[in-house]
């Protein structure tokens, strides 16, 4: 699959048309439909192929001198789940970034009113947006507008999101979490690196509600007992060579690579490691419960689900403190 940004207007034209009207769940209104595909012919537009077939596309609007609105976006059924939305809006975010555009805003149905809509504000979240602002009245009172706005000069969404991501301890809201998703972050998690490539670390997803509920017995204090799902962190002592093992660095490099992938996708996490890896090997119990072999130790377990409270932002040490160039600080 790959992102591109096309420039013929009647390509736009196409490619809007055939994918607003294969997602008429979302753009039922006829004449908005015509809109965006009139339009779009005149706007920058960003599309996703799987081969030569257009699976999704993005359209930017120039709404100020120094802004941009991303006025519409749709990916194909079939594809969602993929990182195509993230990647269409990158390609965007960094045309818009270059032709020196100081701002991005975005326009949603106000978070609470609708699942599918709750998603979307995820979504946007997720990405780096900023709530701006409620319209009750600009569509309708029962669309009530949600304004997100970004600032595009301030950092890269990917880096905006490794800084800002929190652990969060709080309780969970009692929404499932999608297979998708969860497996979205297990994929995340797989490919980080590992050493020697012996990929000493294995994961177990739990979403089922009785399940959770026997791991959540043996887990003492309580911890995460809120969350609508839960990944368990499995590893292995493989020796890479001689007496080497790098199985710490391996399932630690695939936990913080699932965190970030929670936050992209709009929920929220902590690692919970030496809760349950003490003296009283509350990891093993949960492993037992989950059917584990003894040659694998559960060493970590993730909940996961959208936060009812937003995360608290701890005290860090300033960069001079930790950091420094060319040697430890004070030598000579």
């Amino acid at each position: 699959m790959t992102i591109r940004q096309v420039t013929a207007a009647s390509e736009k034209a196409s490619i809007s048309r055939s994918i607003l009207e294969a997602l008429r769940d979302w753009f039922e209104v006829d004449e908005s439909r015509e809109y965006y595909i009139r339009e779009s012919k005149g706007w920058p537009f960003f599309a996703a192929f799987d081969g030569g077939k257009p699976i999704g596309f993005l359209c930017l609007k120039e709404t100020g001198k120094q802004t941009v609105e991303l006025a519409v976006m749709g990916v194909l059924k079939a594809y969602h789940r993929h990182g195509l939305g993230r990647q269409l809006f990158e390609a965007a975010a960094a045309y818009a970034r270059n032709a020196g555009y100081q701002f991005m805003q975005v326009k949603t149905v106000r978070e609470g009113m609708y699942p599918d809509y709750d998603a979307t504000n995820r979504f946007y979240q997720s990405l780096g947006f900023c709530e701006l602002e409620v319209f009750p009245e600009l569509w309708d009172k029962d669309n009530p507008c949600q304004v997100y706005i970004m600032n595009l000069q301030k950092t890269d969404p990917g880096l905006d999101l490794l800084l800002r991501r929190r652990s969060y301890r709080g309780k969970y809201k009692p929404v499932p979490v999608p297979r998708e998703d969860l497996k979205t972050i297990m994929d995340a998690g797989l490919a980080a690196p590992s050493g020697c490539n012996k990929q000493t670390t294995s994961l177990i997803a739990v979403d089922d509600p009785t399940v959770l509920e026997k791991l959540h017995q043996v887990i003492d204090p309580p911890a995460g007992a809120t969350a609508p799902a839960m990944i368990c962190v499995l590893t292995q002592r493989i020796f890479a060579y001689r007496d080497r093992c790098f199985s710490v660095q391996d399932y630690s490099a695939a936990i913080e690579n699932m965190l970030l992938a929670a936050v992209a996708l709009g929920y929220q996490s902590c690692w919970f490691e030496g809760h349950i890896t003490d003296e009283d090997r509350i990891g093993r119990k949960m492993a037992d419960l989950l059917g584990v072999p003894e040659d694998y130790d559960l060493v970590c377990f993730l909940p996961v689900g959208i936060a009812e409270s937003e995360p608290g932002a701890p005290r860090k040490k300033s960069f001079d403190e930790r950091a420094w160039f060319n040697g430890f600080p004070g030598r000579d």
